[in-house]
């Protein structure tokens, strides 16, 4: 690792600069954020682009600014509708942090961004790098960008061989970010090192040969560029059954909204809870039913009439005396619907989603359970697996 930044001069740092900005202005990506400095919209669009693909964000950046043009209109919306509108982002701590950093803006700062990096900081969901980002962007400031890409790019032109993201890794790319800055002409120069790392010094196979900065590369030079920055090490996958249940009273279901210390906290949902392989081995699923998260789900007429009831299967005792518990209702027959696979974080989940009719019994106190109508499905804010349960839900009679 070469030993930064002493043996780094001020005319290596010039002309690197010379040939970011040169690159970005015939090469930057065109993207609807970058059409003015305004710091909200920016805001916006950098929080939506955390564990985001830019592909994914274009669309919900601009249904998101035509429904909350600026700041103020966010802040006056209800919680609900912010989340509503975020629904297939994920990471929907995104969103509330948004929600209340507006309010933070317009009932503590007059509706106006603070400029520096510092001060960006304290607002709720504003880490280092969206900070440096708002105040680059939006005011020019040379503040330091630290994500995925610059991560990358970063470690490659220093030649870094300690873990990028550790405690030392992050010490010194943070520091060289500060260094490396334009001081004139910020807001170009981090658009620019961001859209190098992402369109040519690419994750797997760089494109070195058309990379402007392959002079001053110091991995390229000692020909290690496909080995730096160090793989972060992959988590163990921990592999969970859960079962969704909507429980059904004539035409409403029986939804939650799920609490502060909670997963897609905000959001509301079915019964939903974990259980053993051995509590699901004799529910029968439909095998064209089976989907990943991302498939798209077709229609299916509910076997809830009359004329059907006799033939349903029995809710396995464990997970009838599961329902109860939680909500308070009685069920006994159910129909199965769809199994959806999907991850979240560390988390690979079976997901059974169940419909089952109402048999007696009285919603518990402080459980957070109501009745819902469809009408109220389609606006309540659900997760992607819940939103895609609705939906079959949506197309029963």
């Amino acid at each position: 690792m070469s030993a930064y930044p002493k043996d780094l001069d001020l005319g290596w740092r010039r002309r690197l600069r010379s040939r970011v900005l040169r690159w970005y202005g015939q090469n930057g990506r065109t993207l609807p954020w970058r059409k003015s400095a305004d710091p909200y919209r920016i805001w916006i669009s950098e929080i939506m682009l955390q564990q985001t693909t830019v592909a994914a964000v274009v669309p919900y950046f601009e249904r998101f600014i035509e429904r909350f043009p600026d700041v103020h209109r966010l802040a006056e919306a209800e919680q609900g509708q912010v989340l509503r509108l975020w629904e297939g982002l994920g990471y929907y701590s995104r969103a509330r942090n948004l929600h209340k950093a507006a309010g933070v803006v317009v009932h503590e700062m007059d509706g106006r961004f603070p400029e520096s990096a510092e001060e960006l900081k304290q607002l709720p969901g504003i880490g280092p790098y969206t900070a440096g980002a708002i105040s680059s962007f939006a005011f020019n400031q040379p503040a330091a960008i630290l994500e995925a890409n610059t991560l990358r790019l970063y470690s490659r032109l220093i030649e870094l061989d300690i873990d990028p993201r550790g405690t030392e890794g992050q010490k010194k790319l943070w520091k060289f970010a500060g260094w490396i800055v334009s001081r004139r002409r910020a807001a170009e120069f981090n658009q620019a090192v961001m859209d190098i790392g992402s369109q040519v010094c690419r994750p797997v196979d760089p494109n070195c040969p058309t990379c402007p900065l392959m002079p001053s590369c110091r991995s390229y030079e000692a020909g290690r560029q496909s080995e730096i920055p160090l793989e972060k090490p992959k988590p163990q996958i921990t592999d969970v059954t859960e079962v969704s249940v909507a429980v059904k009273k004539g035409g409403r279901f029986l939804l939650r909204q799920r609490a502060e210390n909670e997963r897609w906290a905000g959001l509301w949902d079915f019964v939903r809870f974990e259980v053993r392989d051995a509590d699901v081995a004799n529910v029968q699923m439909p095998e064209r039913r089976r989907t990943r998260v991302t498939a798209a789900l077709p229609g299916q007429r509910s076997l809830f009439a009359d004329d059907d009831a006799k033939s349903l299967p029995r809710l396995p005792i464990s997970l009838s005396e599961r329902v109860n518990e939680l909500t308070g209702t009685i069920v006994t027959l159910y129909e199965p619907i769809i199994e959806i696979e999907h991850a979240v974080t560390r988390y690979r989940i079976r997901l059974l989603c169940l419909v089952c009719d109402f048999d007696h019994g009285r919603l518990k106190q402080g459980a957070g359970y109501q009745w819902c109508s469809r009408n109220q499905l389609r606006s309540l804010p659900l997760s992607t697996t819940g939103r895609r349960f609705a939906q079959l839900l949506d197309s029963c009679r």
